[in-house]
């Protein structure tokens, strides 16, 4: 008898196929996206922080530069004019830079790297030097309208001529590139959040003391320490550039110390922003 029920059926087991020999049996991996120009990097990386500190920065702003002119205010009892006037209005208007570029900037990088903000920046393809130099530049032109402000202000306050105050378009970058990569290398190198922001202050408080007093009310001692802090160099060349007949020669020897102490300085933090990236 023949059944209705039709028969169970195995089912068929694939053939196994061949394995690949040779360069087939590696996998070959995707190609990756380029790496980000530094140009192009360094612009988005100076958009991103110029738009931060233009919200969060303005009240620090008004505060440095109303210290300043405080500064300013209690130096014109004791100084009358001459030499020590250029230099207390020289000293008082690099101080704004001082502040943001040196004690804010190492405020932020010791926070971001407290808080795990450089995790962030190592992910992306962009350049070491890019987010120093993009953060740096960043503090630094939040800077200028202070700064031009003291300045004025400071030569209605001695009296001195302001003719050649178009000085601070090379002393505002100069010294803020110096200060901020200083600045940047000591939120970087501190081991502690509190540290970095105590070695801020710290800085700044020497662009007090060592910039507004003039250079020869100072020991000799804390003459060389005046030497060796970067922002001197803007402070000697805006000093000097109140003279009736400067000397340019000089202003121009000043500016370039202070170029190559802010390259210098840049290429610190660059160092210390890789060594705190892959820790």
């Amino acid at each position: 008898m023949t059944s209705i029920i039709p028969a169970r059926t195995e089912p068929s087991r694939p053939r196994s196929l061949p394995r690949p020999t040779g360069s087939a049996a590696r996998t070959v991996p995707a190609p990756l996206a380029p790496r980000a120009r530094l140009l192009p990097s360094l612009a988005a990386v100076y958009r991103a922080q110029l738009s931060r500190a233009r919200v969060a920065r303005i009240p620090l702003l008004f505060v440095a530069t109303f210290q300043s002119v405080g500064i300013m205010v209690l130096m014109r009892g004791v100084v009358d004019g001459g030499a020590e006037a250029r230099a207390v209005v020289a000293g008082s208007s690099v101080l704004v830079v001082a502040f943001v570029a040196l004690n804010l900037l190492a405020q932020y990088f010791g926070q971001l790297r407290a808080g795990g903000g450089l995790d962030h920046y190592a992910t992306l393809p962009v350049p070491p030097a890019a987010v120093v130099l993009g953060a740096a530049a960043a503090y630094a032109s939040f800077t200028v309208p202070g700064t031009v402000f003291t300045a004025i202000t400071g030569s209605v306050l001695f009296q001195l001529p302001m003719t050649h105050l178009w000085v601070l378009v090379a002393v505002i970058p100069l010294s803020g590139a110096a200060l901020a990569g200083l600045g940047a290398a000591l939120g970087l190198l501190a081991p502690r959040q509190e540290l970095a922001t105590l070695l801020g202050q710290l800085g700044m408080s020497a662009a007090l003391l060592l910039g507004v007093l003039p250079a020869d009310r100072l020991p000799e001692p804390v003459g060389w320490a005046r030497d060796l802090l970067p922002s001197t160099y803007g402070v000697e060349a805006l000093a000097r550039s109140f003279d009736a007949s400067p000397d340019w020669g000089m202003i121009g020897l000043f500016l370039a110390v202070c170029a190559v102490v802010g390259v210098l300085s840049l290429a610190v933090a660059t160092w210390a922003y890789r060594r705190a990236a892959v820790r």
